[in-house]
């Protein structure tokens, strides 16, 4: 499947209606972004099942805001509209196909359980 390009009016619908999404924020001005646009590219052929997308963060800065975006390239995985995996800089090929091979072997319930937890202990941090 061809990496595809996200928007701020794709992006959510995007995320949670797939069961995984890369997502790399990027801009053209950027010298790693370049470097890893061939290995993302290559990955998004590799795994058809894996929907890639690209967050221009010159074109949707609000996007990029809200992703909390602070360095990039920045690779983001979405698993069943949960993000399990954010990290600055430019992986090379082995390494981000560590890291899809990872997000596919993830066990979703435990992923779940673990949210719920979070948000519960955030919700009780809240109060007291």
């Amino acid at each position: 499947m061809p990496t595809i390009e996200l928007t701020e009016s794709t992006f959510e619908q995007t995320v949670l209606e797939n069961d995984i999404v890369l997502v790399d924020f990027w801009a053209s001005w950027c010298g790693p972004c370049r470097m890893f646009a061939p290995v993302f590219e290559a990955s998004s052929e590799a795994h058809p099942d894996v929907v890639h997308g690209k967050v221009d963060t010159e074109a949707e800065q609000a996007l990029a805001g809200a992703a909390q975006i602070t360095s990039i390239p920045t690779l983001m995985a979405f698993r069943e509209g949960i993000l399990v995996f954010a990290q600055p800089g430019a992986l090379p090929r082995e390494a981000l196909e560590q890291v899809v091979t990872a997000v596919k072997g993830l066990d979703m319930d435990a992923v779940r359980e673990q949210v719920a937890t979070q948000r519960e202990k955030a919700a009780a941090d809240q109060e007291g």
